[in-house]
């Protein structure tokens, strides 16, 4: 008996036969992707998340998941004649993101809620909610490409628009996740998607892109974690890298590393924030060249490679923000701690950031995990002194 050919979705089974939860956010992107698999013939459900009270940020741009995006969503849905679901995952989304999010700035660390998000609430439990549907397959608007690989499983490529390229942010995608999932936009510009839309008569044509973390819709971060954490906010010093103590901050969850403006202090030269020592509330500061960083040491590894990750060193490529293409990298793998050597330095590197692996640095190269920066070593020199100097200083106050 003949092998049965594969579909689009690289599934044995005819599109009719293939049913497909598109997880719908009401924005251009995932819009499209349902248009898409509509179009072809998929049996097609959308599934919408609500994941905070949206309340504040209705009507406003640049927000995602708040109202409006939902009332987008299931008017998609309507338009397409697909069957749309809406589900109430606050509470959810609080305990694992949001409560998160706080805890680690005031841990002095740089979060990024949106890969916990994926992680946590739509590559796990949207994915069993889809399973749960009976779905073959769960679709989503990232612009991320996923391939077949000659054993079978499934494997995951930045995008070919670099420029939209989202897959720093999925790192933490488990091979069983990506097996299940599937990433329409990867091969596809934000050009060819908008125009698709209008194709298919889609009045969020011309709606913008989100840019805020969704549940912070002022954009300032520091307002959340006051509201959620009022008691942890406690003020201290802005230290020099040299040890001088230059000023007081009212909470270290009002900076970030490698912030240059609204520090709160002059000394007649630039001064960045090097580095946030929480426990004793210091914020540090110096010269730029202080935030140079080489030596990274992750926790909570993410491995997609082939093969097991055997301990040694491994040449690869990886990037420590999502804006910046993959720099060659050492990734060194011991007995008891995962390290990232980068070969040219980063600056601004934080805790908390996710650094991510790539076979190379070329425009579509093959994701290989990634992991959080659980601590980022300065370059060696004077400014390590320096730093060192500035503890021991306040350690003798």
């Amino acid at each position: 008996m003949p092998e049965q050919r594969l579909n689009s979705l690289d599934l044995p089974k005819d599109p009719a036969d293939t049913r497909v939860v598109v997880a719908m956010s009401g924005g251009v992107d995932s819009s499209v992707v349902a248009g898409l698999l509509k179009q072809q013939g998929y049996d097609v459900v959308g599934v919408t998340l609500q994941l905070y009270d949206h309340g504040e940020a209705i009507h406003r741009a640049g927000a995602c998941c708040a109202g409006q995006d939902i009332y987008d969503a299931r008017r998609v849905a309507e338009d397409l004649g697909i069957p749309h679901y809406v589900l109430d995952y606050e509470r959810r989304f609080k305990e694992t993101v949001i409560d998160a999010f706080a805890d680690s700035y005031l841990s002095g660390e740089t979060p990024i809620p949106c890969v916990a998000c994926n992680q946590d609430i739509k590559f796990h439990d949207l994915l069993q909610t889809a399973r749960d549907l009976g779905a073959d397959a769960l679709a989503t608007g990232h612009y991320i490409a996923s391939r077949r690989r000659p054993d079978g499983h499934r494997a995951l490529f930045r995008a070919k628009d670099p420029e939209r390229d989202q897959s720093y942010f999925l790192f933490a995608t488990t091979q069983e996740q990506i097996d299940f999932l599937r990433f329409p936009l990867g091969d596809m510009t934000k050009p060819e998607t908008r125009e698709l839309a209008r194709a298919f008569g889609l009045a969020i044509a011309e709606k913008s892109d989100s840019q805020d973390i969704c549940f912070v819709p002022t954009g300032r971060y520091s307002q959340i974690i006051e509201r959620l954490r009022p008691d942890a906010v406690e003020p201290g010093d802005i230290v020099h890298v040299d040890g001088r103590v230059l000023g007081r901050h009212e909470g270290i969850i009002h900076y970030t590393i490698g912030q240059r403006r609204g520090i709160g202090v002059a000394v007649g030269e630039p001064l960045y924030v090097v580095d946030l020592d929480a426990p004793g509330r210091r914020v540090i500061v110096g010269p730029r060249e202080a935030l140079e960083t080489r030596r990274m040491t992750l926790r909570d590894v993410n491995w997609l490679g082939d093969r097991p990750l055997a301990a040694g060193a491994h040449e690869i490529c990886a990037k420590v923000r999502s804006t910046r293409p993959p720099q060659p990298a050492r990734l060194l793998v011991g007995e008891e701690t995962i390290e990232v050597e980068l070969l040219s330095g980063e600056y601004g590197v934080s805790p908390g950031q996710a650094c991510v692996f790539y076979e190379s640095e070329a425009e579509q190269s093959r994701v290989l995990g990634g992991g959080w920066i659980a601590a980022a070593r300065p370059q060696p020199g004077t400014m390590d002194d320096s730093r060192k100097s500035a503890a021991a200083a306040m350690a003798a106050r």
